[in-house]
C-alpha cells in the first residue's frame, strides 16, 4: 500500500502515477506477448548511465525503452550508480551486519 503524505505536491502525485501506469504497461507487454519474459526492461531494470552507453546493446528491447521509460525522465533522470546484483536474494535472506555482542560489552568497560 502506498499513502503520500500531505507534504507532496500535486505534481509529484501526478508523476507518481505516470511512474505506476508506465510500469503496469511494461507489464502487459510482458503478458501480451510484446516483450520477452526474461529479456525485459522491467527484469533487467534499473539502466545505469554505464549500461546504456556501452558499445555493444544485447537487449531485445531499445537503450531508449531502457534510459526513458516515461516521458518526465527526460527532463528529471535519475541515473543508479548501480544495476540490479543479486534479485531478490538480499530480500529473501536477511542477515544481521550489526557489530558482535562479544564488541559491544567490550566497549561498554
Amino acid at each position: 500500500m502506498i499513502e503520500p503524505t500531505e507534504s507532496e505536491s500535486k505534481a509529484e502525485l501526478d508523476r507518481f502515477c505516470e511512474a505506476m501506469i508506465s510500469i503496469y504497461g511494461e507489464i502487459r507487454a510482458i503478458e501480451t506477448g510484446e516483450a520477452d519474459r526474461q529479456d525485459n526492461v522491467l527484469k533487467r531494470a534499473p539502466h545505469t548511465a554505464q549500461d546504456l552507453l556501452a558499445e555493444s546493446w544485447d537487449r531485445s528491447y531499445s537503450r531508449e525503452s531502457a534510459a526513458f521509460p516515461a516521458p518526465w525522465t527526460r527532463e528529471h533522470k535519475y541515473w543508479p550508480p548501480v544495476g540490479r546484483i543479486d534479485n531478490v536474494y538480499g530480500d529473501r535472506n536477511l542477515f544481521c551486519t550489526c557489530v558482535p555482542m562479544e564488541a559491544a560489552e567490550a566497549d561498554d568497560r
